[in-house]
């Protein structure tokens, strides 16, 4: 498989799941401003969406959009217990967090990342995110991961996009239980290799 990722993007959720899962894979850092690959060419031919991520599967097929990817990186490891079995209550809970994460969370920082969002509208960005985080916080007070005491690719997409944190001035210095989370989540070794593979660390 091939994983078209950008460096701390949201394509660092299914590289962190990757390597959870023990799947052999291939990076290809992909130039997002320009929409080219490595050797110059148009990485629009693999995703048209020109957004990353995108896997290139073993039978040619390329799937994108986090979710998707990082619940069929899980099934293809189902012995790795990174998402629930399908069909389980427990499954539709990962998928729940996964939206949430998702449409609340990484779209919600969206505006901060867009040059021509006007300057009097990130105070109201930054001050939904801060809401949402509350949410994830007052959860976090008593589950150790997003699903409970064991970590799931869920886990995985909330680390990545809380990462972006820090680079878009929200402080959420406050949330003790999303920062114990967070340092949770970094130890693991899978997630270091990720963030030293993307020279984030």
């Amino acid at each position: 498989m091939k994983l078209y990722y950008s460096p701390g993007a949201c394509s660092l959720s299914p590289h962190i799941a990757l390597l959870e899962a023990g799947l052999s894979f291939e990076l290809i850092k992909t130039d997002l401003r320009a929409k080219t690959l490595p050797d110059g060419s148009d990485y629009r031919a693999v995703n048209p969406k020109g957004s990353v991520p995108a896997l290139a599967l073993d039978n040619g097929e390329v799937l994108t959009e986090g979710p998707a990817l990082v619940q069929y990186i899980a099934d293809q490891a189902p012995a790795k217990h990174i998402a629930p079995a399908n069909g389980t209550m427990a499954r539709y809970r990962l998928q729940e967090w996964l939206n949430f994460i998702s449409t609340e969370l990484h779209k919600g920082y969206s505006p901060l990342f867009r040059p021509n969002t006007p300057g009097e509208y990130r105070p109201i960005v930054l001050a939904n995110l801060s809401d949402k985080y509350a949410i994830v916080d007052a959860h976090l007070a008593t589950h150790n991961f997003v699903l409970g005491d064991q970590f799931s690719v869920a886990d995985a997409y909330l680390f990545t996009v809380t990462n972006w944190a820090k680079a878009v001035k929200l402080d959420i210095s406050g949330l003790s239980n999303l920062a114990a989370f967070m340092a949770r989540v970094a130890s693991r070794p899978a997630v270091q290799a990720a963030l030293k593979a993307e020279g984030l660390i």
